[in-house]
């Protein structure tokens, strides 16, 4: 239960009112301005604190009144103190908060017209009739129907008394803009809805350690997830953790799929698996209707094969604690461009959802995605299986396919047209990025699925060269799919001119066919190189693809790249970290992040984090943007500030450097604050992959695949590249790559994330009235239409 004395207190305590008379209003509770209110209702998931963060600050730089509801439509319908009015402090130090801090509840009351009657009463004594829902499609659906109602409510409460005619007069619409927070992931169309990564963060964790422990013992564990009626959760840490059975709701298995379990646990004992890994979603049910629980898995386990499986059911701790990386920044765009959609509607527009569509942000109509969300639990009760997956889009289609492929415990290599078996090399170049070894674990099984042969080569190109080149067979990357590093080793070190003659004889020498490279902009310039060198090394007139795996997010094609995420998760738990140690005294902090020219993961960072400031290599430093810095830390350490945060790209500035940043803030701060640095450094390259990471390089292997056996088909060969762009995934020809890239710069042209720098200066920090704002904050370009 959220403490609303504490909330009340913290309205009225003369510690959070600034002093300055010129404080553009963020402190202080202004109900003459236009009013919005912010609930969170249904199931909780991490992130939604992400995105009632983000909400209440940007609608109280766009000078409105927001209040937030406590306790979700419960509190809607009981109004009084559950009603609250907000100021900027009440959103501080939420961001890294699991949960909801204000409360969440299912309520049978706002189900029936009486309730939400109450519930618009209670809107119109506070002067409210915007809305922001975040929750399920439950919760959605019925904010809908209460906007759909409300002129009803208008009419009647005016007969009752309840409301007088000009407060019916001045609110006779009520604008809802929702917002998907589940960990289900069950919203159809929307890539990804609030909660969902963090709870494959601990699905996964739970699983990479469940492992070592059925390794040891040769034992076979059940892991229960959940999801209701979606199995997305089940089926991306199926793929992601190395699982040999998944069981998801939307496609059950046939009649007999006990027999065919058990026939799959004991071949992969045969191939030398020591643990077997079972998930099943907690909605399954078989083709007749019957659950398909744990317990009955473990039943047919023990009836067949004479052993009694674990079960291991992670219930609610899946949707608990710190949110991911993902799930603070992403929902920090969401609150963000639901606080501004819905002070920018008119009357009449209809009710819409934010959702996540290709990596970025787009409007969804209502009642039109709640529908069809509710289309699938139809199809599966029709047993329309083909309509239910095909729901979730054709990505989930392919993914459940490629989970057959990869979790087999033998090949079953498919016929070529030619009866060769052409072979196809694998290599690393470029920096180490979390994600290599289940990029270079998709690509042996997927490559010899399709009836390749396939070859590591260690330690990227001197690798090659020497000749360092082996087959790899289908056990040899059986654990690979949650290992952190390289198993094949990764060099930045290319080819000059006068080593091509080597590297031309060794390909000739291992016959290979076609390469595959796992890595950095290291591999796509040799490749390019090699290219132009066709016509006087044959040998290089092979298929070359290369697969985009970088912590520096700077390859073009590319949204995002193997290793970010995992990299970006790094970054957030030390801020964190950093972050408590200043909680005792006054200071600043100078953290600086890797990327090289790429300040991908310092803006990622600062936004996932509640930083003030990021500095960027793409913007520069210059000595009026530190001095206005300077004047800005100087003033928010007078009044309650007790941290001010800085987030600093590692080629920001040449000379500008951390050191020097630490030291002119320190000078300038004096006696008010002191200043401390902290350089990450390479432990962003380090630790086991993330379970975006892991699903991002099975989707990039299978499109890598997809463009090698378009070569041998067609007989003509290239080298080209593959990357995901709004969405599609694609190969494009790396004798084009000077057309998405400042080949001199070595960044992208026009980044995408650049797009989303208002959101960090809007909710970052208050602004003073009369000072410029950096960015305008109703710059929307990352919003599609």
């Amino acid at each position: 239960m959220t403490d609303l004395d504490s909330i009340r207190k913290s309205n009225s305590s003369k510690e959070n009112v600034p002093t300055v008379a010129e404080l553009s209003g963020p402190g202080i509770v202004h109900l003459d301005r236009p009013k919005l209110a912010i609930l969170t209702s249904g199931g909780d998931a991490p992130g939604m604190n992400a995105v009632l963060r983000s909400a209440i600050r940007t609608s109280l730089q766009a000078k409105a009144q927001p209040f937030v509801i406590h306790e979700g439509w419960k509190g809607a319908i009981a109004g009084g103190d559950f009603i609250e009015p907000v100021v900027w402090g009440n959103a501080s130090s939420i961001l890294d908060k699991g949960g909801t801090v204000i409360g969440s509840a299912r309520s049978k009351e706002f189900r029936e017209r009486e309730g939400q009657r109450e519930a618009a009463k209670n809107f119109i004594k506070a002067g409210i009739d915007r809305l922001i829902c975040i929750g399920g499609d439950g919760s959605l659906t019925g904010a809908n129907i209460f906007h759909e109602r409300w002129p009803e409510f208008l009419s009647e409460l005016v007969e009752s008394g309840d409301i007088t005619e000009e407060e019916a007069a001045a609110h006779p619409e009520l604008r809802v803009v929702g917002v998907v927070g589940s960990i289900d992931n069950d919203l159809v169309g929307s890539d990804m809805t609030v909660g969902t990564d963090t709870a494959l963060h601990r699905i996964l964790d739970a699983i990479d350690a469940i492992t070592s422990t059925a390794a040891s013992h040769q034992r076979t564990f059940i892991v229960e997830v959940m999801g209701r009626r979606c199995g997305y959760l089940a089926l991306k840490a199926a793929i992601g953790g190395g699982a040999d059975y998944v069981i998801i709701p939307e496609f059950p298995p046939e009649d007999g799929w006990e027999d065919e379990m058990c026939k799959k646990i004991t071949e992969g004992r045969k191939a030398g698996r020591r643990a077997q890994i079972i998930i099943v979603a907690e909605g399954c049910e078989d083709r007749h209707g019957e659950r398909i629980t744990a317990q009955r898995i473990q039943q047919a386990i023990d009836e067949r094969l004479k052993e009694s499986p674990r079960i291991t059911a992670l219930g609610h701790v899946q949707r608990g604690g710190t949110p991911s990386a993902y799930d603070r920044w992403m929902p920090t765009l969401l609150g963000y461009t639901a606080a501004v959609e819905l002070m920018e509607m008119h009357p009449g527009d209809e009710s819409c959802i934010i959702g996540i569509r290709n990596n970025g942000l787009q409007r969804l109509p209502l009642v039109e995605s709640v529908a069809k969300t509710q289309k699938v639990a139809e199809y599966l009760e029709n047993g329309d299986y083909e309509a239910a997956v095909s729901a979730r889009g054709s990505g989930y289609k392919r993914m459940i396919e490629l989970f057959e492929i990869l979790s087999a415990p033998f090949p079953k290599p498919a016929a070529r047209p030619d009866g060769r078996s052409p072979r196809v090399a694998i290599m690393h170049v470029g920096g180490l990025a979390p994600g290599m070894n289940p990029a270079a674990r998709a690509a042996v099984r997927l490559g010899i699925s399709r009836g390749y042969t396939m070859l590591g080569i260690e330690g990227g190109f001197p690798g090659l060269i020497n000749g360092d080149v082996r087959e790899l067979k289908w056990m040899d990357v059986d654990s690979w799919a949650g290992l952190g590093g390289a198993e094949l080793g990764t060099r930045r070190a290319t080819p000059s001119i006068d080593q091509y003659f080597s590297l031309a004889r060794s390909i000739e020498a291992n016959e290979i066919d076609a390469i595959i490279i796992i890595g950095g902009l290291a591999g796509y310039e040799a490749t390019l190189n090699l290219t132009q060198e066709r016509h006087r090394y044959p040998a290089f007139d092979i298929p070359i693809v290369c697969v985009p795996a970088t912590i520096d997010n700077n390859l073009p094609g590319a949204d995002l790249t193997i290793g970010t995420d995992t990299a970006l998760n790094t970054n957030v738990t030390a801020i964190d970290a950093i972050r408590q140690s200043a909680s005792a005294t006054n200071r600043c902090f100078v953290v600086e992040t890797m990327g090289r020219r790429s300040g991908y993961l310092a803006l990622m960072s600062g936004i996932a984090t509640g930083a003030e400031q990021v500095y960027l290599n793409e913007l520069g430093i210059t000595l009026e943007q530190l001095t206005n810095d300077c004047q800005r830390m100087i003033r928010s350490f007078q009044g309650t500030r007790t941290l001010y945060l800085v987030i600093r790209n590692e080629d920001a500035s040449q000379y500008y450097t951390t050191e020097l940043l630490q030291n002119i803030f320190e000078e300038e701060g004096g006696d008010l604050f002191d200043v401390r640095s902290n350089i990450i450094g390479h432990q962003q390259q380090g630790g086991e992959p993330s379970p975006y990471d892991r699903s991002l390089a099975v989707k990039l292997v299978d499109t890598a695949f997809e463009e090698i056996d378009r070569q041998f088909e067609s007989g003509r060969f290239a080298a080209r590249y593959v990357g995901q762009v709004e969405g599609t995934f694609e190969a494009q020809p790396i004798l084009h790559m000077d057309e998405q890239m400042n080949m001199e710069t070595r960044l992208p042209f026009d980044p995408w994330w650049l797009s989303v720098l208002p959101v960090l200066y809007t909710v970052g920090e208050r602004f003073w009235r009369g000072e410029q704002r950096p960015i305008e904050m109703y710059n929307r370009e990352y919003l599609a239409d």
